[in-house]
């Protein structure tokens, strides 16, 4: 955009799927970013275009470690804090991992926050954080009891934030991401997310196994609707809007049935093979909820968002992008 830099903005767990698409948003609208990841679930391939822009830095470092925490703060005006280790499944096979990142970082994080002054601090909450509540759609002031070690450190990080604006008055905005999917999200590895793996999976002509018998469903929430929350909570001037928590989603859900019919329509129109695919269906997974669905309406009313992206409008932007980057 114009030639002055807005603002500095800390993007922890950058070089991730959601963070990078945030890098390169801020980027594009004239900020300067900093990039602090380790590296352990993020990839150097997803930040190449931004290494070259003069307004990008990276640091190389762990928010388990303080140090690495204050360094990264430096002169910053907001914090977008993504970095956490994610999967339900891999917090039940390592919960201690999963609550030394999600938790002991998150809070080396709110410390370094406060102690540099930063404007603004806006975190990657989950939709986990509803556990067993069955209602729906789902309200941010109603929870249930967590189902799983991930969820637990989820609800933990808005409890901290909660505290650090109270006792600190460090601004806080919590995002209640649900089922992010969309370009850059690695397909491989064992916790990979449904929508990357089943892609991989069909494009290669195998078949998606789905987690029982396909009628849990979702909120999918493409990566533009998640950008737009985060540029919300840094711009918003709405002092009601300010230390609060919201539902990023697209306030309406699709089976794991539905989701799979459609990824196997859209990548017939690449390869028509892919529609004769077959589906299996296995076990329902441990800690997995068995329908979410967000009301939006806060973020609406506080925030003024308005999601561009259902999960169709999603999935046609993001398969073309799969076909064109795994095949």
């Amino acid at each position: 955009m114009g030639a002055v830099i807005q603002n500095t903005i800390l993007i922890t767990g950058g070089a991730g799927f959601i963070g990078s698409n945030l890098c390169e948003y801020f980027l594009n609208s004239g900020h300067k970013v900093i990039c602090l990841d380790n590296f352990s679930t993020g990839h150097y391939h997803n930040l190449e275009e931004f290494i070259v822009n003069p307004n990008f830095k990276l640091i190389e470092g762990d928010i388990r470690n303080i140090s690495d925490c204050n360094l990264a703060v430096k002169e910053v005006d907001y914090v977008l804090h993504q970095a956490a280790l994610g999967s339900v499944p891999r917090s039940i096979n390592d919960p201690i991992t999963t609550n030394d990142v999600n938790v002991t970082g998150f809070l080396n994080m709110l410390v370094a926050a406060r102690d540099a002054k930063v404007k603004r601090f806006i975190y990657a909450a989950s939709s986990s954080t509803y556990g067993d509540s069955e209602g729906l759609p789902k309200v941010e002031e109603v929870i249930g009891k967590p189902l799983s070690p991930y969820a637990i450190t989820k609800y933990v990080n808005e409890l901290y934030a909660e505290i650090f604006s109270k006792q600190y008055g460090l601004e806080t905005i919590g995002l209640r991401y649900f089922n992010v999917f969309g370009r850059r999200q690695d397909p491989k590895g064992a916790y990979a997310a449904v929508i990357p793996k089943f892609v991989m999976q069909l494009m290669n002509y195998e078949s998606p196994v789905i987690n029982g018998d396909g009628n849990y469903s979702r909120d999918f929430t493409y990566i533009d609707n998640v950008i737009q929350m985060n540029a919300l909570a840094i711009s918003s001037n709405n002092s009601a809007a300010i230390n609060n928590i919201y539902n990023t989603a697209f306030g309406d859900r699709n089976t794991l049935n539905d989701l799979v019919e459609y990824l196997k329509k859209y990548l017939a129109v690449y390869d028509s093979k892919i529609a004769t695919v077959p589906i299996i269906y296995g076990e329902t997974r441990a800690g997995d909820i068995p329908h979410s669905l967000a009301s939006i309406d806060k973020a609406k009313k506080l925030l003024g968002y308005n999601p561009k992206y259902s999960l169709e409008d999603g999935l046609k932007e993001a398969l073309s992008w799969y076909w064109n980057n795994l095949k």
